[in-house]
């Protein structure tokens, strides 16, 4: 099969395709003929050197997948060959084929491609836990998301819009303030122009944000503790700034916050489980109304993930990046 592996950590050029043997499915696990991957974050980090895959897992990138199953480990029932599939995995997605546990795969939502279905799982997967089960999302709260606009944030504000809450996001450009007020989003804060924690406080009446989920860190952090409000829940899913600076802890203290966090990709296949049941009762019939949809900027073919993630790297993207396999490549039509 086809694969793109990392030759060294480095830039985007150490992204490089290979020809390897097609995986076998372990006992529980389906093998996937892919027809695309999402590219994320986490990828770009491991390219780097900093993420390494958890033990047993592959060595190639790739966190969530679509495509049809083609083979069932031994005591695997949950789904047939020939079933479409999306699916979220711990490595391997860079690939034409991938294994995946069958408690990890969910069905494609009815009215989805599987090119919007590959950008499901990774995203989906990490709100769900982060802003709904830790962050503790309500019906009425008010939500502040940094960078909106990414797959993470896209998904962030739709789902918070469709369970009732206000949305604050904080974005790089007017043109990009655009787009997530198009998302739902109620306000719209560029970050080069504008302090969020004036503006945060201007726009709730001096209230704060409830929930504050953020991919910064660095000096996002005193100044998330500023902008939330009292019992606010701070989600820290990132650190693109590294630690923490200047932290004064008397906000966390007065405000009674909770500051919180979480990685997904290390979690057993078990808590995945619980996740994706989950999201299938209470998110997959969202999807399948049309009432959500994952937003994609654009798609390349597989072997070109170098210029994939060169995108991802360069921050002018809004919504998801994706790649597709040489079998599927009418999924690239319209989002190249």
């Amino acid at each position: 099969m086809q694969a793109v592996r990392i030759k060294q950590p480095g830039g985007p050029e150490q992204l490089i395709p290979v020809e390897l043997p097609v995986p076998r499915p372990g006992p529980g696990y389906l093998l996937v003929k892919v027809a695309a991957a999402g590219v994320n974050r986490p990828d770009v980090m491991q390219r780097q050197g900093s993420y390494p895959p958890p033990p047993g897992a592959s060595e190639l990138p790739g966190l969530e997948i679509a495509g049809e199953v083609v083979a069932l480990g031994a005591g695997a029932g949950r789904f047939a060959v020939g079933d479409n599939v999306c699916a979220l995995v711990a490595g391997g997605g860079y690939a034409e084929y991938c294994v995946v546990h069958e408690t990890n795969a969910l069905p494609v939502p009815q009215g989805l491609s599987l090119l919007e279905a590959a950008a499901l799982p990774e995203t989906f997967f990490t709100v769900w836990v982060n802003v709904f089960q830790r962050g503790k999302l309500q019906k009425g709260d008010i939500l502040l998301v940094h960078g909106g606009t990414s797959g993470i944030g896209t998904v962030t504000i739709m789902l918070a819009k469709a369970f009732g809450a206000t949305v604050l996001t904080t974005v790089g450009s007017e043109e990009k303030c655009a787009a997530a007020r198009k998302l739902g989003a109620d306000h719209a804060i560029n970050y080069r122009t504008g302090d969020f924690v004036a503006e945060t406080a201007r726009l709730t009446d001096g209230h704060g944000a409830d929930v504050i989920v953020d991919l910064i860190a660095g000096d996002y952090v005193a100044r998330n503790y500023a902008a939330a409000a009292v019992d606010g829940r701070i989600v820290q899913i990132g650190v693109q700034n590294g630690p923490a600076k200047e932290l004064n802890l008397m906000n966390m203290l007065a405000k009674r916050l909770t500051h919180t966090g979480s990685t997904l990709r290390p979690r057993p296949v078990e808590d995945k489980a619980a996740i994706a049941a989950d999201l299938q009762l209470q998110v997959w019939p969202l999807l399948a109304a049309g009432k959500i949809r994952p937003l994609i900027e654009r798609a390349f073919p597989l072997r070109q993930a170098s210029d994939a993630h060169a995108l991802m790297e360069g921050g002018t993207h809004i919504g998801k990046i994706m790649l597709v396999t040489d079998a599927h490549a009418e999924l690239l039509a319209g989002n190249s």
